[in-house]
């Protein structure tokens, strides 16, 4: 028999995947029967599949020694570079500042260095999170950008929080704000556009159309102009949807394509597209861990995108 007390980092997990993640050479099949037959048990008693585990709870597992070996974590992250630009933090999440050119998670031929690991170094420096405490809880992402995407990335410190923060990203309470430099004038200041999505998985490319069509997804992106000289725009979009590469196809689609992007735009782009994700807000409905964020706004001061474009035309 094992027993674990639940701590906060691990809170806010359903018991099956907690149960799954931390012991991986336990059948997901033995694990429902063992529940079902009260050898797998919360506060020393009968629990279900779907309870989220809470702050303390005592996890107790009536089984065999030899499905219960735990994971083993590595501290790969800790070759990661140092650079971490924090915006904002408290004790549930972080609010960064992510550069062009950074992966948010690994990819192959680019395994350490990225804002995930990055954050784990940092956390794991001051003290506040260590792979042996947490069985089955590692600091994650709540959103990414592209690599040669710039701006805000959430990074959620424990599990109750990613949870709440995929919610209610999700649901559209956190809302995404971002600049763009843009090829053209726009004949309306302000419009919100509708149309419908499809990605291909091996180009890596998504294709936009103005009517819906077998697989495509809707997305819509509303757009207001902020300054326009030299026939560029730099504008604000409000993120409506958040589909892969939304706004430069989208953009691109309607003749606008983001400077420099060699993907959806010119030919000769030079593939570090001109989009930051510069402002967030948080439009919280109900109470809530994170109820504390309700009504307030992060951005990037002096984002560095505005001063570009105007040198730009």
């Amino acid at each position: 028999m094992k027993q674990i007390v639940i701590i906060k980092e691990d809170s806010g997990q359903r018991l099956d995947k907690f149960i799954l993640k931390t012991y991986p050479k336990l059948p997901k099949a033995l694990m429902f029967k063992e529940i079902r037959k009260k050898n797998i048990k919360v506060n020393k008693k009968r629990t279900e599949p779907d309870y989220f585990l809470c702050e303390n709870d005592l996890l107790q597992l009536y089984l065999n020694d030899e499905v219960l070996e735990e994971r083993h974590e590595s501290l790969d992250f800790m070759r990661a570079s140092k650079e971490l630009d924090i915006i904002y933090e408290d004790d549930n999440l972080l609010l960064i500042d992510k550069k062009a050119g950074v992966l948010c998670h690994p990819v192959k031929g680019e395994y350490v260095d990225t804002v995930i690991s990055r954050v784990k170094r940092y956390l794991y420096e001051k003290g506040e999170w260590r792979p042996s405490g947490s069985k089955t809880f590692s600091p994650a992402l709540a959103n990414r950008l592209d690599r040669n995407t710039a701006g805000i990335i959430i990074a959620a410190k424990n599990a109750e929080a990613l949870r709440v923060l995929n919610a209610k990203i999700k649901s559209r309470e956190i809302e995404k704000y971002y600049l763009a430099a843009v090829e053209g004038i726009f004949e309306k200041q302000s419009e919100t556009l509708t149309a419908y999505l499809i990605k291909n998985e091996k180009q890596n490319k998504v294709y936009i159309y103005d009517e819906p069509r077998e697989g495509c997804k809707k997305i819509v992106t509303k757009y207001t102009v902020l300054e326009s000289s030299g026939g560029k725009s730099l504008i604000e979009i409000e993120l409506i949807t958040g589909r892969t590469h939304q706004i430069r196809a989208h953009l691109a689609h309607v003749g606008h394509p983001l400077l420099n992007d060699g993907k959806y735009g010119k030919s000769e782009g030079r593939f570090r597209q001109e989009l930051y994700s510069y402002k967030l807000k948080f439009c919280l409905k109900d109470e809530n861990m994170l109820s504390y964020l309700n009504g307030r706004e992060f951005a990037i001061e002096n984002c560095e995108l505005i001063k570009k474009f105007r040198e730009m035309i």
